[in-house]
Order: C-alpha cells, then sequence, then structure tokens
C-alpha cells in the first residue's frame, strides 16, 4: 500500500507545476535562443551552454561533455530508494531547415522538468536524471550513450516531441544509413568509351534495381536515396560515383533481411556495367519504438488536467519517422509522445513547421509538456502498483542485434 495519498500526490504536482510557471518566461527565452542558433549533429555546443549553464545557476550539478561526447550532459539527483526516472533533451537541428523538427522544444520542456522535479525528488524517494542527448537527427547520440552505461540505472525514460497533433504514439520505425561508392574506370567518352567502366551507369542500375525491389517490400518498409556524385564531366567516363540510401523497415529485427536485399540490387548493377562497389552502412541503426503502455496510459491522464486529449492510434501521414529513442525504449521502459505546436497537415522537417516551433503554440506545449513529464514522473515514483505495471509490461528486457 502506498504511503502517499491522493491529496500528497496531488500536492506534489501542483508543486512542480508552479515552478515551471514561475520559469516560463526563461523557458521560452531559451527555447527562442536555440531556435535562432541551430546546429547539426554533435554541433550543439551553443544550446549545450545555454542549457547547462541554466542548469548550474539552479544549483544543480551538471557533468558536460557527458559519456565522451562533447555536447551531451547528463544531471543525477538521489532521493531516495525508489526508481530512477530519466527526463532527455533534445537540441540539434536539421541542415538548411534548422529548428523544422523543434528540438528547442524537446530541450525547454525536459529542462522545465528536469529542474521542477529535482525540488520533490526527496519527497518522492525517487531519483532522477536529466540527459541532453545530441544528434538525434541522423548521429544517434542516445546510442553513443547507452553504449557507455549512461541507462543502465534507468527505470523509465521520456521525452516529448513537437507535431501537428497531440499524439501519444510516435509510428517510429527502424532505419539504417547507408553510403554507397561505385568504382569504375575512367576513358575518354568521345575517343575510347570503349576502354572505360561506367560507374554511373552501374549507379543507375542499382537506382532501377532498387525501384522494381519496392514493389516486393512491405507497405510499411521504405527505401529512399540520392545521388551525391555522378561523375567529372559528360567527356569523362565516370570512374566513381557515390549514392546517399535509407533504408527502413517497421522494427529493427524485420530491417536485417531487407538490408541484404538492397545490397543484392546495387551489386547487381555494379556487375552489369563491369564495376566494383563499397557500402558503408552508418554506424548507429535506429530501432522502432517500443511504447510502455501503464506509463503512457499515465502521461495521458496527465495530459488531459491541461486540456490535451492525446490521440492513442496511428494516424496516416503521421508516422514512419525514426528516432535513437527506438534504441532506448528496447532498453529501458520508454515514452515518447508527441504534442501540437502547428495546424494539422502541417509537416515536420518543413520550413513551415520551423516557424510553428517558435511561436505561441510552441510556447504552450513547452510548459505543457515539462508539467505533463513531471506529474508522470511523480506518478512512477509515488505509485507502486504502477513501477510493477511498468515492469511486467517491459518484458524480460531482449534486446535485438543492432540495437546497440
Amino acid at each position: 500500500m502506498s504511503k502517499f495519498t491522493a491529496e500528497m500526490v496531488s500536492d506534489l504536482k501542483r508543486q512542480v507545476s508552479a515552478d515551471i510557471d514561475r520559469r516560463s518566461s526563461d523557458l521560452v527565452e531559451i527555447s527562442r535562443q536555440i531556435h535562432a542558433h541551430p546546429e547539426t549533429n554533435f554541433e550543439e555546443h551553443f544550446a549545450h551552454k545555454i542549457l547547462t549553464d541554466y542548469i548550474a545557476d539552479q544549483k544543480l550539478s551538471v557533468e558536460r561533455g557527458a559519456y565522451d561526447l562533447d555536447t551531451a550532459f547528463d544531471v543525477s539527483v538521489k532521493g531516495g530508494a525508489g526508481p530512477t526516472v530519466a527526463v532527455l533533451c533534445e537540441y540539434d537541428a536539421l541542415p538548411g531547415i534548422g529548428h523544422a523538427c523543434g528540438h528547442n522544444i524537446i530541450a525547454t520542456a525536459g529542462l522545465g522538468a528536469g529542474i521542477a522535479l529535482s525540488s520533490v525528488v526527496e519527497q518522492c524517494g525517487g531519483n532522477l536524471r536529466l540527459m541532453g542527448t545530441p544528434a538525434e537527427e541522423g548521429g544517434g547520440g542516445k546510442i553513443e550513450m547507452a553504449r557507455k552505461g549512461a541507462f543502465k540505472s534507468v527505470d523509465a525514460a521520456m521525452m516529448v516531441h513537437p507535431a501537428d497533433a497531440d499524439l501519444a504514439r510516435m509510428n517510429a520505425i527502424a532505419i539504417q544509413h547507408l553510403m554507397v561508392k561505385f568504382h569504375g574506370l575512367a576513358a575518354h567518352a568521345a575517343v575510347s568509351p570503349h576502354k572505360g567502366k561506367n560507374a554511373l551507369d552501374a549507379a543507375v542500375l542499382g537506382y532501377m534495381n532498387i525501384a522494381a525491389l519496392r514493389q516486393h517490400i512491405l507497405p510499411t518498409e521504405r527505401i529512399h536515396g540520392i545521388f551525391t556524385n555522378s561523375g567529372e564531366k559528360p567527356n569523362i567516363v565516370p570512374r566513381e560515383t557515390e549514392m546517399d540510401w535509407y533504408v527502413r523497415s517497421p522494427t529493427i529485427e524485420t530491417l536485417q533481411p531487407l538490408k541484404e536485399r538492397v545490397t543484392k540490387c546495387l551489386e547487381a548493377g555494379a556487375m552489369a556495367a563491369g564495376c566494383t562497389v563499397s557500402f558503408d552502412w552508418k554506424g548507429n541503426t535506429f530501432a522502432d519504438l517500443i511504447d510502455n503502455v501503464p506509463l503512457l496510459e499515465s502521461y495521458i491522464r496527465n495530459a488531459e488536467s491541461f486540456g490535451r486529449k492525446m490521440t492513442t492510434e496511428f494516424l496516416p501521414g503521421t508516422g514512419g519517422g525514426s528516432t535513437d529513442m527506438g534504441n532506448i525504449s528496447y532498453l529501458v521502459p520508454s515514452i515518447h509522445p508527441m504534442l501540437q505546436v502547428a495546424p494539422s497537415g502541417v509537416s515536420l522537417h518543413s520550413a513551415a513547421f520551423a516557424d510553428h516551433t517558435k511561436g505561441e503554440e510552441a510556447n504552450r506545449a513547452i510548459s505543457d509538456g515539462a508539467k505533463i513529464m513531471a506529474m508522470t514522473a511523480i506518478d512512477m515514483w509515488v505509485s507502486e502498483a504502477l513501477q510493477r505495471e511498468v515492469k511486467a509490461a517491459f518484458g524480460d528486457g531482449f534486446v535485438p542485434e543492432g540495437v546497440l
């Protein structure tokens, strides 16, 4: 039987909400500053500094450059023998279109939740981690941190993400990034084309093979690529070409055979053109995201108190992206809900969405997201029943190949 009455829990939640309200203008200003200074994978030095400086100003000990990553950080606050809840911050941007994924909102909602929770963690008898996780947009900062043990003592992890609707779940599927090089032989394209081996032909044939393959993959799988180098001049038989591919599948386990099919298509193109091909599967595979349902149900209940009715089903056009939070969801019970900051239909990773991530709805999402996460962490700390349910839903913690 819990030692916390309903009135005690309500009071704790009022405390964290009031704390977030008091620092609301600070959180909004930090969000706007990060938005105005977009930084890509592992280059988030401005965001890292403004976030960690603010944390230090609150008299919290923050480890900067945590887990051998210059732009990661970690805050640990111990309050008792209860579970450890991690609140995660992201703050990297996209090349060319800045914060079109709204990581400035993720960072500051996490910041507000973490600092507010630090003031009640002892009352709740739990433990808190506030973690800055760089390079979500392809770099896989969370995976790098996990390999170094960042999540070994964590019992639950959470973050929020902006979107064009209030979504309890993100349909995040597995992905791996592939760089391909075709190697041929240069020759004069008019005088002696017969002496050359055309690496562009090899790449084009490989692309066509994958285009044919798309008819025979799962409807939920995705393969998309571009040419990044197609040769030097029209009168030189291309001696080297390069392609950049993303390969996605519903789960990290179904991703592996799809990767093999993709490489065979590209190898066939090289063989037909008399060329060779080399593959560079980029280091971090992003796994699919597995929501911990009991933890998510707690979040949904808390969200309702702010007038946010969270859609629990995947909607057309709202899924299919990928995140390194998927890997963490295989390691610890995790949730990754999404909060509306833009009108329905405005796509993530668009210039229009980037504009909305610095608007009034974005500011509301920072406050609401911080409060809802803080309340959910309190539920996890004070309810032994929820702790049991979260643990049971997580199962035996099987970690498939490629997660780490």
